[in-house]
């Protein structure tokens, strides 16, 4: 595993345009010989947008597999990516929202999708009022590609923090503006802890819910990322203030208006989501949706 992981690193260190060439390889490969879950991309697709017609689905769904390929170069490239890279290849707009949440004192809770390319997100730290930036991550069961997933959300300055820990640490940590937390908060519940649901791109969704016990507790500043894929290897990232509509969020508010920003950005851009993860299989498992 870990001559794997040398091999890996050496790969990551090769300048992006070689990377790019092994993606249209992967790309290749993928679309038009493996067909690596071709079926669940177009399957989700068509029950997301039923006005679409097949033809109009597959131009997506090529466009997202090529999107897919840069993607996983990138995430390779993330190991060894230098910060100033970053910041030329992903530009953060609309920075103020930090700014008046250090003013006022208060923490900040980013919620992104899996947007591509959501891993490049980590370079914020660098740009942030915020002293203390937190990426949070899902734990894996092989320990040493966990290791290693907490190194790339550990770079720039991030304290990589599993899933099951955050709420524990951000109740602890003192709600004073020096602290920001970064959620893909889109990722799809385990079936036992189905509790909420949405309406999501025509479909009823399972929803993680675990950012909503923060908005309904604690007065912090949330913020919605939409990421844009500008060209390939360049993003940008606008930041947007989600706010309750009386003093505080009622419960699952701030669930319902991420879910309807985050379908915004995926109608404007529908290739750079990621089709090919079964986020809706649990759906018989939704005890209450919004209402």
């Amino acid at each position: 595993m870990k001559i794997l992981f040398q091999i890996v690193l050496l790969i990551s260190r090769l300048p992006l345009k070689v990377h790019y060439l092994f993606a249209d390889f992967l790309f290749f490969m993928n679309y038009y010989i493996i067909g690596y879950r071709k079926k669940v991309v177009f399957t989700n697709l068509k029950n997301s947008f039923p006005e679409k017609s097949n033809i109009e689905l597959q131009t997506i769904s090529k466009s997202f597999f090529r999107n897919f390929s840069d993607y996983i170069v990138e995430t390779v490239k993330s190991f060894t990516i230098s910060s100033n890279e970053l910041k030329v290849r992903v530009q953060h707009l609309n920075q103020d929202v930090f700014h008046q949440a250090k003013k006022e004192g208060k923490n900040v809770i980013l919620l992104t999708g899996h947007v591509f390319n959501w891993e490049w997100y980590n370079a914020l730290a660098t740009v942030l009022p915020q002293k203390n930036t937190y990426a949070v991550y899902r734990k894996v069961n092989n320990s040493f590609w966990n290791d290693q997933i907490k190194k790339i959300r550990g770079n720039y300055g991030n304290t990589a923090i599993e899933a099951n820990e955050v709420l524990k640490h951000i109740f602890r940590n003192p709600n004073n503006g020096d602290s920001a937390y970064m959620f893909v908060a889109d990722a799809s519940p385990h079936i036992n802890m189905v509790d909420y649901g949405v309406r999501f791109l025509n479909q009823n969704t399972p929803a993680f819910i675990g950012y909503d016990k923060l908005a309904t507790r604690m007065d912090f500043h949330f913020v919605y990322c939409d990421m844009k894929k500008v060209k390939r290897g360049f993003y940008q990232v606008n930041y947007y203030r989600i706010k309750p509509d009386g003093e505080k969020f009622k419960e699952f508010e701030v669930v319902d208006k991420f879910h309807a920003l985050l379908e915004e950005t995926i109608r404007k851009r529908p290739d750079n989501y990621l089709w090919s993860h079964r986020k809706w299989k649990y759906q018989h498992a939704i005890k209450n949706f919004k209402k």
